[in-house]
């Protein structure tokens, strides 16, 4: 994954569970003001019980459901940012579900304007207004995640840069929050890791603040063991560190897990977690679960699409490929690449997939074909690295 995009999750383009947006520069020439933590929406009885509903709805992928939820609380405060900040959540999770579909960008973007404007009003009436400050910050960062989703790094990284100083304010003065210290865990998380990672990052990393791995760390877990509205959305980046970045099984079956048992109906969480058992070499329980997988695009369940089906039967493939049954592995391939012609997009699986048709004849001993595959690769988009490996084998076949 390119440096960009986590320095674009790092600079806090991450809000709630939320989204991103177009908006004004938050307070480049000024301090951001105090926040008044008083007079916040988010702690109304009624949307405390339909909002938190609502996300559990989302998660378990009854979308009507939660969107019903979401346009009451709209109506009851026609004028205030979580409206639309909420309602947009629905649209992020069909883009989550398929990345590879952009069709529903514009939506999610006009949405975000609509949270944005509606801050920016409450922002002139009122420069410290706590909700506008969070609902602002948290639009802004996931307009840079989605920004850097599509490999638009700059942008993304600017909207994050600019939400950071709203994010970072709004925890500093609800430290005792455990939703609001959800941003400034991320930031304290990425900042550290980041330059460590990446030493090409350091001179960038002079203009803000420093970060702190074990601060971040803990930061995180508090919102995912305390946290009311954002609990979720902890546990799942939390995973995602464990995954990626402290690379630790057992953390990141622990989250996965959790997510897992709380949101059994999530097509997204269910194939990360065969992605953790599958990086692991877990491959009798990854089968097991990618098989579920196709079974629930078979049966059309919600959530479970054609990308979920793509990475399914890569990862069945890959298992088949360890059990050196590579006829078997062939049969999933073709399905995978039949699949993925729906589309003219080289997605990362139909990429890999790709690949692994090559590795594949190579090992059946059918080295023109395989050569064939190789050099359809290297003409298709470089994910992960897969013309490097395609080069490879086109000089040495793979065994």
């Amino acid at each position: 994954m390119p440096l960009f995009r986590y320095m674009a999750l790092w600079l806090l383009g991450i809000g709630l569970t939320m989204g991103p947006v177009h908006a004004q520069t938050p307070a480049q020439a000024q301090p951001v003001p105090t926040p008044d933590r008083s007079q916040s929406v988010l702690d109304d009885t009624i949307v405390r019980f339909q909002a938190k509903r609502g996300l559990d709805l989302l998660y378990d992928m009854r979308f009507e459901e939660s969107a019903r939820l979401f346009d009451q609380i709209d109506r009851r405060f026609p004028e205030h940012p979580i409206g639309p900040f909420l309602k947009a959540l629905n649209t992020w999770w069909m883009i989550l579900l398929d990345f590879s579909d952009t069709s529903h960008d514009a939506a999610f973007y006009a949405a975000m304007d609509d949270v944005i404007a509606r801050s920016d009003k409450l922002l002139a009436r009122d420069s410290d207004h706590f909700d506008a400050m969070f609902f602002k910050g948290a639009a802004l960062g996931f307009r840079g995640r989605l920004r850097s989703n599509r490999r638009d790094y700059v942008k993304a990284a600017s909207d994050g840069k600019r939400a950071m100083d709203y994010v970072l304010a709004v925890a500093e003065h609800t430290p005792h929050n455990h939703d609001y210290i959800f941003g400034k865990g991320l930031y304290d998380y990425y900042a550290a890791v980041i330059p460590d990672r990446y030493p090409y990052a350091k001179p960038v990393m002079a203009f803000f603040p420093k970060g702190n791995r074990e601060r971040g760390l803990e930061e995180l877990t508090r919102t995912a063991e305390q946290g009311y509205y954002i609990q979720t959305e902890a546990v799942y980046f939390l995973l995602q560190i464990y995954y990626l970045f402290e690379r630790d099984f057992a953390k990141s079956q622990e989250y996965v897990t959790w997510l897992r048992e709380e949101h059994p109906n999530n097509a997204y969480f269910h194939a990360f977690e065969g992605r953790v058992y599958a990086r692991w070499g877990h491959w009798h329980e990854a089968e097991r679960i990618f098989n579920d997988i196709l079974e629930g695009y078979k049966q059309n369940k919600p959530g479970y699409n054609a990308s979920g089906a793509e990475q399914a039967l890569y990862y069945l493939a890959r298992a088949q490929m360890v059990k050196n049954q590579h006829q078997q592995a062939l049969i999933f391939l073709l399905q995978l690449d039949a699949l993925a012609a729906r589309t003219t997009d080289d997605t990362y699986f139909k990429v890999w997939g790709r690949l692994r048709q090559g590795m594949v004849y190579d090992a059946l001993g059918q080295r023109n074909a395989a050569k064939t595959r190789y050099r359809e690769v290297l003409r298709m988009e470089d994910w992960g690295e897969a013309h490097e490996q395609a080069e490879r084998y086109l000089n040495r076949a793979y065994r």
